[in-house]
């Protein structure tokens, strides 16, 4: 079958569900994974063809996408940063709101804050590790650390520092059982940074997420109970308090409708320069702040 055919099909059989440049997207993805082609390459060569075996493929995806699973989820992987990442039910599919969080600690850091010596980097919450590998990849002399409450989720992000060629150290550990940082073995030190992108969203807000969020990726790195909805921000606030080094910065990604409030709680622990930021869609969505 020409694969010029399959995708006219491919649109015609999402389009109850999904709009027209989604699918698109879900289709080109979907080529480049499979046939290592991009959409330029099809309209070069519009007389591409797929086989049998390619053909129930492609029906497999579709299945799967009328299903709502999402899509990196079907094709195992996704990019994050410009950087390839394995994703798959254990971990989080990597938002371009991270990216933008990664962005951020770029730019601080090309401002020369810590020209001499090696940057010291602890990711709390890691998942598939999308932002200690970027972090790490653009700044190669850094010492990178993060940390996961879950293995599997650990087993992922390993897989794609080794994918992405580059050294992290990745711990198991529940960060609301620690009581000082610098007690965990493999954490004996300060850190010149700490950012997370904790679980942020309230069980109130599920009715906002969409269902192919809501019933394919783990809720354990989503959600938080709404009387208490900052838990993981004041623990980490509280732990970077104590360990990172003078003059350290802290990152977070929040949640957009309690901006003010984490902005309250993290200079309630005496942190400098405590900076509300929007991302791309005007939300807002990530602070930094100075020890």
């Amino acid at each position: 079958m020409l694969i010029k055919n399959y995708r006219t099909t491919f649109l015609r059989e999402l389009s109850s569900l999904y709009d027209e440049k989604e699918i698109e997207s879900f289709f080109y993805l979907t080529l480049e994974s499979f046939h290592h082609q991009k959409r330029i390459d099809l309209a070069l060569y519009p007389e591409m063809e797929m086989d049998a075996l390619q053909l129930l493929r492609w029906e497999s995806v579709l299945v799967e996408l009328k299903n709502q699973k999402p899509i990196q989820y079907i094709l195992g992987e996704t990019e994050f940063y410009g950087l390839p990442f394995l994703v798959n039910e254990n971990v989080l599919i990597p938002r371009p709101e991270t990216e933008e969080l990664v962005a951020l600690i770029l730019k601080e850091e090309e401002k020369g804050k810590r020209k001499k010596g090696k940057v010291r980097i602890l990711e709390i919450g890691t998942g598939s590790g999308c932002i200690p590998i970027s972090l790490k990849k653009n700044l190669p002399n850094a010492e990178v650390y993060a940390i996961d409450v879950s293995e599997k989720a650990l087993a992922t992000a390993q897989k794609n520092a080794e994918l992405n060629k580059v050294e992290v150290t990745f711990l198991l550990k529940n960060i609301l059982d620690v009581v000082n940082l610098s007690a965990v073995e493999g954490l004996e030190q300060q850190f010149d940074i700490i950012v997370s992108n904790p679980p942020y969203v309230r069980n109130l807000e599920k009715a906002e997420i969409n269902p192919n969020v809501l019933e394919y990726e783990p809720h354990l790195a989503l959600f938080v109970e709404d009387n208490d909805a900052l838990l993981f921000y004041r623990k980490i606030t509280e732990l970077a308090k104590k360990n990172l080094s003078p003059n350290g910065q802290l990152y977070f990604e929040i949640n957009q409708y309690l901006g003010k409030e984490t902005v309250a709680l993290v200079e309630s622990f005496g942190f400098k320069n405590v900076l509300l930021h929007k991302d791309i869609y005007g939300n807002d969505r990530m602070i930094s702040a100075a020890l």
